[in-house]
């Protein structure tokens, strides 16, 4: 007779309901990142397992992003570079593991979405030993694409978007969510897609959504807004004399205020409590004691918002935060981008130029005329803008420490397609304008609207030298580069167009910001300085000073900041200025290095050999200001002609 063992019913049920019952592990994403988390000498300075002592100003934010913390929104306004990428990606990682669900991740475009999954995701899935057990690699049943990373059990996924699409950020219900570079995002088709993705977790009372960016500019900077709306914590540091120990925030200003120019590499904090300098030497003993502050304490149960900024992190350096601040300042564009990127600041815009009086008032004190060039300006740009019956050119003037003049602006009838007006172009291109030694110095580089009309255009920009003459159009978004070219465009008949490869945007709305800034220095040595001459109308100040940022209502009900004008102003000179100055990115003159400035300097600002010109025309021409060894040619000086194509051939060469 066999024994069988037989199992009682109620210990049976008591074990399935103890299994049920029984609370799920803690969702603890520190101790996740130090047994999962693995830096690899390509995508960090700091290779090896995750760290806590050189994060420890993380972990505040990864208890935040738990669910034991009560807040539903995590917002993290940071410097660049500073590690943001890896707490979203343990917060996806460690929640796909430890408590499984769905989970979206946003980013500003299609195009990032699909960067970020095949550089950043796919290793990670596939390098973690915890994830690459319950993610399957290359399944054919649709669990595992760019766009869709499915659990094997099917318990999760992740939903990969760009917050350009808004039919990526619909008929989806995550209970988590990261929405990366949050500043960057626009509007798209539907409205606004921050909202659109707030409300993929709306049915869900425990939600988490994790809002990170580098900010961008004020007013209408999503992070900041953001960071303003929640608990508003900082970092504070105690003093690191032992004396001492006052608790206090690392602020940029503070360094700023005892930064010797000369030798940034003693940049420092000062201590305001106890006067002391606080070194970066002292920094890992600060960081020990390091505690979130919150100035708006009453939101830390609903949001939690940090800021965070390179000040504070072991991968940059005192001196090098200081040494970008000196190559920025004085140029709006570079001001933004170390307020952005170093400081994790928004840069506050100055949204309205400064009156058309005032600065034709000091244009009528210049010591030029329209139609010349100044003194120190040898470099030469023109920007092109095409209306319906007429093309309105500017031609600019460039010089060292990113200064400009004005040399002329002027108009031709006609439609851009018409032989005359395109004639009166290539006229444009030949003629020359005198400079202050009476050398005449053609246009180095044109830049021709092709925005609007753009066949036309073409067939006039191809019978040029692509380093003479380039076609761009201004592109809005403030995250935008300087200049880029345009992406390989097709045309209705799916062929790729012929002038994609000499075809560039450039960031408009950067560019008047900073040339609003610079029109009011009046100091003609400083930084980014704009001349102005003697004899332009009225009517030309009028439209550089045209547009205005200001906020705007969309029929949504949305609010976006836009560059907007007068609808009774023209604007003509504002366009034509930018695309000059597009003209001279293109050409190199931001990033030129004093030896060649020195070069072209040499070769241009020096009278030419045999001066043509009848007695007026010589008395006309604009004398330097302090040329003292230049009155009479060297023995060794080249023919005028020679001389021009020769720096001619040298910027042709540095724009290919």
């Amino acid at each position: 007779m066999l024994d069988v063992a037989v199992t009682s019913a109620e210990w049976m049920v008591r074990d399935v309901l103890a299994e049920i019952l029984d609370p799920p592990p803690p969702v603890d994403y520190l101790t996740w990142a130090e047994e999962n988390i693995v830096f690899s000498a390509r995508e960090s300075p700091l290779p090896g397992p995750y760290n806590r002592e050189r994060f420890s100003y993380f972990d505040e934010i990864l208890v935040a992003l738990s669910p034991d913390d009560p807040c539903r929104i995590v917002t993290l306004s940071k410097s660049a570079q500073l590690g943001g990428t890896v707490l979203a990606n343990i917060f996806t990682g460690g929640s796909m593991d430890m408590d499984p669900g769905d989970f979206l991740y946003v980013h500003p475009t299609d195009e990032n979405a699909r960067r970020w999954s095949k550089m950043k995701l796919s290793p990670m899935l596939k390098g973690t030993t915890a994830l690459r057990n319950i993610f399957p690699m290359k399944a054919r049943d649709g669990q595992d694409s760019v766009f869709y990373k499915e659990r094997r059990d099917g318990r999760g996924a992740i939903q990969i978007s760009g917050a350009n699409s808004p039919a990526s950020l619909s008929q989806v219900s995550m209970s988590r969510q990261v929405q990366d570079d949050l500043a960057k995002w626009d509007m798209n088709s539907a409205g606004d897609p921050e909202t659109q993705a707030d409300s993929r977790s709306q049915g869900y009372e425990f939600a988490k959504i994790f809002k990170i960016s580098t900010p961008m500019v004020v007013p209408g900077c999503r992070i900041t807004k953001n960071f303003e709306a929640g608990s508003q914590e900082f970092l504070y540091v105690p003093c690191p004399h032992d004396e001492c120990g006052h608790m206090q925030v690392l602020e940029w200003e503070n360094m700023l205020a005892g930064l010797d120019e000369e030798h940034p590499e003693r940049a420092h904090f000062t201590c305001e409590s106890c006067g002391a300098a606080i070194e970066e030497h002292h920094r890992p003993k600060m960081l020990r004691g390091a505690k979130w502050v919150a100035s708006n304490p009453k939101m830390k149960r609903v949001h939690r918002s940090f800021y965070l900024w390179s000040a504070y992190s072991l991968l940059q350096s005192f001196e090098r935060i200081a040494r970008s601040w000196l190559s920025a300042k004085g140029d709006p564009p570079k001001e933004q981008t170390f307020w952005n990127d170093v400081v994790g600041k928004a840069y506050r815009v100055l949204g309205e130029a400064p009156p058309w009086e005032d600065i034709r008032d000091r244009a009528a004190e210049a010591d030029y005329t329209h139609g010349s060039i100044p003194a120190g300006y040898p470099l030469l740009t023109c920007g092109v803008d095409c209306q319906g019956d007429r093309v309105e050119w500017q031609v600019v003037a460039w010089g060292q420490n990113k200064r400009r003049a004005v040399v002329e602006y002027g108009v031709f009838n006609g439609h851009i397609s018409d032989e005359q007006c395109q004639a009166k172009l290539n006229g444009l291109l030949r003629q020359g304008f005198r400079n202050a030694y009476g050398r005449m110095i053609e246009i180095d580089l044109l830049a021709i609207d092709g925005n609007a009309y753009t066949e036309d255009v073409w067939d006039w920009a191809r019978r040029h030298p692509a380093a003479r003459v380039i076609m761009v159009r201004g592109v809005h978004p403030e995250g935008a580069p300087l200049l880029a070219q345009v992406k390989k465009e097709r045309n209705r008949r799916g062929k790729i167009v012929r002038y994609s490869k000499r075809f560039f945007n450039f960031a408009s709305s950067v560019m008047k910001m900073g040339l609003y800034r610079n029109l009011k220095k009046d100091d003609p040595e400083e930084r980014g300085y704009i001349a102005l001459p003697k004899g332009l109308e009225d009517e030309f100040y009028r439209q550089l000073t045209a547009e205005t940022r200001k906020a705007q209502k969309a029929k949504s009900g949305f609010t976006r900041y836009l560059w907007v004008k007068d609808p009774n102003q023209a604007n003509e000179a504002l366009d034509t200025h930018l695309q000059a100055e597009a003209a001279s990115i293109r050409l190199g003159v931001r990033t030129l290095p004093d030896a060649e400035w020195e070069r072209v300097m040499a070769e241009r600002e020096c009278p030419p050999q045999d001066v043509q010109g009848d007695f007026e025309d010589l008395l006309m021409a604009v004398q330097p200001q302090a040329a003292p060894e230049a009155a009479e040619p060297s023995a060794d000086d080249t023919p005028a002609v020679q001389a021009k194509e020769r720096a001619r051939s040298k910027w042709r060469n540095r724009t290919r």
